[in-house]
């Protein structure tokens, strides 16, 4: 028998040794050794059993038979390993084998840390394979290319920067060239992480590339919306003698759809049609998919049509694409071709359908795919269920929206962003704040579109400190350069009427694109501050953006609130003529606005029968408003049949002709259409005025007695109309349009909603401090002078925001110039 070693390996450690057999017996089995450095390896020995004497089996194994095993010396494992359980006390063979055993672990070998890295990287166990790596760094030992690459890949997948820089310093130190194969894992390392600078400075150092470098490199700019840098590579790729492969293709042309370069995309596409990839199902939905999101849906259908044989993401990718494009009913028709070819749809398919359901606003047919989807077992998949909240808010079907909410176990930050955004935009921003602040217990950050929702809940109340606050949580997130969030606090500044802090927002934006000076033009507009707004309108074409339809509706608005009528003629014909943009019907009614304001009733009537398209029900009214103010009974009177026979339930039209004829005193015509009111039932909508003190909103109605401070507000209300009496105010009882005594007229204005609001304000937030209030109509015409003659004497700025614009009432005057 050869020289041999006494070793003793725990029982729970060996398979197949039975502790009970006392007779020798020699066989070959399986002995599992188990060592949290080396995790669980198995190999096969040959060995005796002598004797039992503890629950420790006691075996004597053929060290000869180790090395020829190949478990000594070749790295299979090491010395450390063997001495487990092993038995000094045996004598000289165990003496001898572990003055061998010193020496194999003075050099334990180079494939050991090799596999065991490689497999625990494998395995997810990271922390253990970088821990074994410090561990044989300390020792002096080096470990082969693939288990550097393993370990790289491992850091990309759970994006552990610093593991990942451990990897790469490790490397250094060995003095290891970095040839392709590992700098492509570093590349690729880096670039997962998010250090695009650190992968680059690889990708440029790298002696050789291949195309799977390329491909990383560029990907990597991709992901982190570098669009440009990343065409530019494609570019240089080529020259240096590589053709793109089918996943670069999709790269580049994700780039061009984030880009909306059309252009650059057409030049890829006949790349693609050049090297025959037309026909590709990858290639094509990758091209599906950039069409769509520049806009171009139709060249999107064809490309799909060129598919002989189309899958289910090319198909998911149309119907995507439709959606996107507002063509709902399209997306839906492309569904039904898709069931009728036989292909199971997906939930890249149902979350695209869903879509097209919501801004089509088809509840039951919604509804109807909600129900298959439960069918195809999907409605767990976060994705379609937070776009079916999404179409139940859009079909303003907010209970259903929030039942399947609050009935989801799992919520990511998409799920709490699309039902704030719900709430925001039906017009209720308190739940929508009560939504946001259950995310934020819930520890969901927010991100740049759940801000966005959330600011413009705030505007909608105009609840400026709940808006700072916002503010300073967008700073705290780094999220104060991303377009869309600067554009919702220019706009959520501008409602809650600081315009300034708004102003400040636009001019520390490091990028603007044509929306951000349209929400900078509109915040302006609303506050009559015409000359700021044309000054910043010629300002951005001086810089190279062009303004859109949605530019020319805010300018055209600015225009018509302090009443020029040349200028805004001027700007409605340069639309088409200068700047291609054919006039909508936001166009046209703000044209009759601005008009009909300036008394030129007769042009705006000739200008809406002209429209190229039938006029809706919000022109007409903005024309019989311009009646009420000029007192044109006869075409009002005509108007406000017109509407009431399209629109019979509509309170707005039988308020204004009622208007119309009361401030004429003609009171047997405001009898008639007050009963014809009754008889249909159609109800006025009770006007109320707003206030924020310390972050709780305070509304109140015309005289309103609700309120817990309610003799403090009416003292103090009583003691500001003897004041301003006595300054020269006088009440406007004409805008009192009841039949009743002058006296009961003037008692009905001294206690309006807005004069209520006021006076809270006084006794509830410091001097010389602003007063800011939001009313749900017009403001009257004797509140208005009224808060004048309040401003000049209590020497505070007082801003009232009414459906139509903002008032900065500040000693004694109104930014709106008495014109509005």
């Amino acid at each position: 028998m050869a020289s041999a070693c006494f070793f003793t390996i725990p029982i729970c450690a060996a398979q197949g040794c039975n502790q009970y057999r006392h007779q020798r017996s020699c066989f070959t089995d399986k002995i599992t050794l188990n060592k949290p450095f080396l995790g669980r390896k198995e190999i096969h020995v040959k060995f005796n059993v002598v004797f039992n004497i503890q629950p420790t089996c006691i075996c004597i194994l053929s060290h000869g038979n180790l090395r020829n095993f190949g478990v000594l010396g070749s790295g299979k494992i090491t010395a450390t390993a063997l001495r487990i359980g092993f038995k000094e006390k045996q004598g000289t063979y165990g003496n001898r084998v572990d003055s061998e055993q010193k020496h194999e672990e003075d050099k334990v070998g180079f494939c050991i840390g090799s596999e065991e890295i490689h497999r625990m990287s494998k395995e997810g166990k990271l922390k253990e394979a970088l821990d074994a790596l410090t561990l044989m760094e300390e020792k002096g030992i080096g470990i082969d290319a693939g288990a550097y690459v393993s370990l790289l890949k491992g850091c990309a997948e759970i994006n552990n920067l610093p593991g990942g820089r451990r990897v790469h310093a490790h490397i250094r130190k060995a003095g290891i060239q970095v040839d392709t194969f590992i700098g492509n894992s570093l590349v690729n390392m880096y670039a997962k992480c998010g250090s695009l600078s650190d992968a680059r400075q690889i990708f440029d150092k790298m002696s050789e590339r291949d195309a799977v470098s390329w491909s990383i490199i560029i990907a990597a700019y991709v992901q982190c919306g570098e669009g440009e840098e990343a065409l530019g590579l494609v570019s240089q790729m080529q020259q240096a003698g590589f053709k793109p492969t089918q996943s670069m293709f999709a790269s580049v042309l994700k780039v061009c759809a984030a880009l909306a370069d059309v252009k650059r995309g057409q030049n890829v596409h006949a790349y693609i049609v050049k090297i025959g990839l037309c026909s590709d199902v990858f290639t094509g939905s990758a091209l599906v998919t950039m069409y769509s999101k520049c806009g171009c849906v139709e060249d999107a259908r064809k490309v799909f049509d060129e598919v002989t044989s189309p899958n289910v993401v090319l198909w998911s990718a149309m119907i995507a694409g439709y959606a996107q494009n507002e063509q709902g009913g399209k997306a839906l028709e492309i569904f039904h071709q898709m069931q009728l070819a036989g292909l199971k749809p997906n939930k890249f398919t149902f979350t695209s359908v869903v879509t097209a359901c919501g801004s089509l606003e088809v509840l039951e047919q919604g509804k109807w795919f909600h129900a298959l989807i439960v069918k195809n077992s999907l409605d767990s998949e976060v994705t379609v269920a937070n776009a079916l909240v999404t179409m139940y808010v859009k079909c303003n079907s907010i209970d259903d929206a929030r039942k399947l909410f609050y009935r989801r176990v799992e919520r990511n930050v998409i799920s709490w962003t699309s039902m704030i955004t719900g709430y925001a935009q039906n017009g209720k921003g308190e739940e929508a704040l009560k939504i946001y602040g259950e995310m934020q217990r819930a520890g969901v950050k927010p991100n740049q579109f759940t801000f966005t929702s959330v600011l413009s809940a705030c505007a909608t109340l105009t609840a400026l400190k709940k808006g700072i606050e916002i503010h300073r949580q967008i700073i705290n997130r780094e999220l104060e350069s991303e377009v869309q969030v600067g554009n919702a606090l220019i706009t959520m500044y501008s409602k809650c009427g600081s315009i300034e802090e708004a102003r400040n927002v636009f001019d520390k934006m490091p990028k603007r694109k044509v929306s951000t000076w349209t929400a900078m033009i509109t915040g302006y507009a609303q506050h009559a501050y015409v000359e700021e707004a044309l000054k910043l309108f010629k300002q951005m074409q001086q810089e190279g953006v062009k303004p859109n339809n949605i530019t020319f509706v805010s300018i055209l608005v600015a225009c018509s609130r302090v009443g020029l009528v040349d200028k805004g003629r001027e700007l409605f014909n340069s639309m088409s003529r200068d700047h291609g943009i054919i006039p909508t019907m936001e166009h046209y009614a703000c044209m009759v606005d601005l008009l009909g304001r300036a008394g030129h009733l007769s042009e705006a009537e000739k200008l809406i029968n002209q429209m190229p398209f039938e006029p809706t029900l919000v022109v007409w009214r903005t024309l019989l408003g311009a009646c009420k103010i000029h007192g044109d009974i006869e075409l009002g009177k005509r108007i406000a049949e017109r509407m009431i026979e399209l629109e019979p339930e509509n309170d707005a039209t039988y308020v204004l002709l009622s208007n119309i004829y009361a401030a004429a005193g003609k009171w047997v015509a405001v009898s008639h259409i007050r009963q014809m009111m009754k008889d249909r039932m159609v109800k006025k909508e009770p006007g109320h005025s707003s206030i924020e003190v310390k972050g709780r909103l305070h509304t109140f109605v015309a005289r309103d007695r609700s309120h817990p401070k309610t003799e403090e507000i009416y003292a103090k209300l009583d003691d500001m109309s003897r004041k301003i009496r006595e300054a020269g105010y006088v009440p406007d009882t004409s805008c009192v349009l009841h039949d009743v005594s002058e006296e009961k007229k003037e008692h009905f204005l001294s206690y309006h909603s807005e004069k209520l609001a006021i006076a809270f304000g006084l006794i509830s937030t410091p001097p010389n401090t602003t007063i800011t209030i939001v009313k749900n109509l017009r403001v009257c015409g004797d509140c208005h002078t009224a808060t004048k003659f309040i401003s000049k004497i209590v020497g505070r700025e007082i801003v009232v925001r009414d459906t139509h614009r903002f008032h900065h009432f500040k000693d004694g005057c109104c930014s709106c110039g008495d014109y509005w």
